[in-house]
């Protein structure tokens, strides 16, 4: 065995487990990243991984190249499938000699000082009584990556089409998250536990993006109400670019809990920060992230079938036949005569991303906080100093899509959900994070 190469214990475990890693294992860019940040893998090295077409081949390439990348490789990789949500092949990885009749590899690997996994099992509690509950799994802490920075090139070559975004800070984010639900008002509303990660992971994440962080917990429907006025009020919104509203409870389609069991309607939501009645906001971005059940539908997935993708059947865009020059001339004498200012719609410059579908319920790590909540972080800290919001989104559902819950024997073993996200952006909204004008 070479010095530089890895301990023969961890070579010995990872070729017992490489047909079943081969296999399961999703080998992206979050996993390559991970490695890469730590001194495991070159950059040419993570380049040959991705470039590989199928997700076999690019965990074989990276099984291949493992064994030869020092002691510290095998720790690392354990790590990187730890905070990828793979705690099941951590378990594999770990797992006693007695299942596979092998040498004692699995009592070798934890004693080398590795962190055991947590299985995504679900917590004890009382039975579903309630449409508003979430899916409680368990697993490890967030991912904590910085976020990267924009550079002056790409800055300068998007800012032109993209929202104005060079205030600092960037504007404000309120976070309201309710954890603990009156047991006496709302009996049937459980405590969301892991609720308190997720405020933590936003709080932290948007204050490195140069937003005000507000965080509100356990409000009633009627504070919550209060709350939003106030934050709409703020005449700091006048010199800010942009705000972001995340709200996170137990919810239905259309609202979510109050700590009372009351619901506040989301479309009420959105009027609050419409051009009529949050006239600082307009022509602004205005972000919203919405973590709740829409419903108590548990998405069990189904097999995908052989063969390509279906795909729907290409829509055909009605165009509004003469409306656009219909009128023109007379508009332009109007113009010309009494110069009225120009109007705009009632509600516009608006995305909010959705934890589920509408019917369906959302998945909350009892550790690690909600899934949703979860992607949302780890793809702006990686993916917000050059992609588009949208396009974020977009990376976000394909993420939460591919994911399942791990917990064996329960009917939430292999559950699913879908996130999915509406906008009336008129431009690309870019956060520019850490890149101010004239730097």
């Amino acid at each position: 065995m070479l010095a530089c190469g890895m301990l023969e214990r961890d070579r010995v475990a990872l070729r017992k487990r490489s047909a079943v890693l081969c296999k399961e294992m999703v080998v992206d860019e979050l996993l390559i990243q991970m490695l890469q940040a730590d001194n495991i893998l070159t950059e040419s090295m993570a380049e040959s991984i991705l470039a590989e077409a199928t997700s076999q081949k690019r965990s074989w390439r990276l099984l291949f190249l493992l064994p030869k990348r020092g002691p510290r490789a095998f720790s690392s990789f354990y790590s990187a499938l730890r905070d990828t949500e793979q705690p099941h092949l951590c378990a594999l990885l770990t797992q006693s000699p007695e299942k596979d009749g092998g040498e004692k590899v699995g009592e070798q690997i934890v004693s080398s000082a590795l962190p055991h996994p947590t299985q995504e099992a679900v917590s004890a509690k009382r039975a579903r009584t309630h449409e508003s509950m979430e899916t409680s799994l368990d697993t490890d802490s967030p991912i904590t990556t910085p976020v990267l920075h924009t550079t002056q090139e790409f800055y300068l070559s998007h800012c032109e089409q993209s929202y104005r975004m060079r205030s600092s800070p960037r504007g404000f984010a309120l976070v309201i998250s309710n954890v603990s639900f009156d047991t006496c008002a709302a009996p049937d509303l459980d405590h969301r536990k892991g609720g308190e990660v997720d405020e933590e992971v936003l709080r932290k994440v948007f204050k490195e993006l140069d937003f005000i962080v507000l965080v509100h917990r356990n409000l009633t429907a009627q504070d919550m109400r209060m709350c939003i006025e106030q934050f709409c009020r703020r005449t700091e919104h006048g010199t800010a670019d942009s705000c972001v509203v995340c709200l996170l409870s137990h919810g239905v389609e259309g609202a979510v809990y109050g700590t009372n069991g009351e619901l506040l309607q989301l479309d009420w939501v959105f009027e609050a920060f419409d051009n009529a009645h949050c006239p600082l906001l307009q022509n602004k971005p205005k972000m919203f992230f919405i973590q709740a059940c829409r419903g108590d539908e548990m998405d069990c997935g189904i097999e995908q079938s052989d063969g390509p993708e279906r795909t729907c059947s290409p829509s055909c865009e009605e165009r509004d036949a003469g409306r656009e020059g219909e009128g023109d001339t007379a508009s332009r004498r109007r113009g010309e005569l009494g110069r009225p200012r120009i109007k705009l719609p009632q509600r516009s410059d608006m995305i909010c991303g959705f934890a589920s579908l509408k019917g369906t319920a959302a998945m909350r790590n009892t550790k690690r906080g909600s899934w949703f909540i979860q992607e949302i972080n780890a793809a702006l800290r990686l993916r917000a100093r050059d992609t588009h919001l949208a396009d974020i989104l977009v990376q976000v559902n394909g993420r939460i899509k591919a994911r399942e819950g791990y917990a064996p024997g329960t009917t939430h073993h292999r559950c699913k959900e879908m996130s999915e996200f509406t906008s009336s952006l008129c431009k690309d909204l870019y956060l520019f994070p850490k890149y101010h004008q004239g730097c």
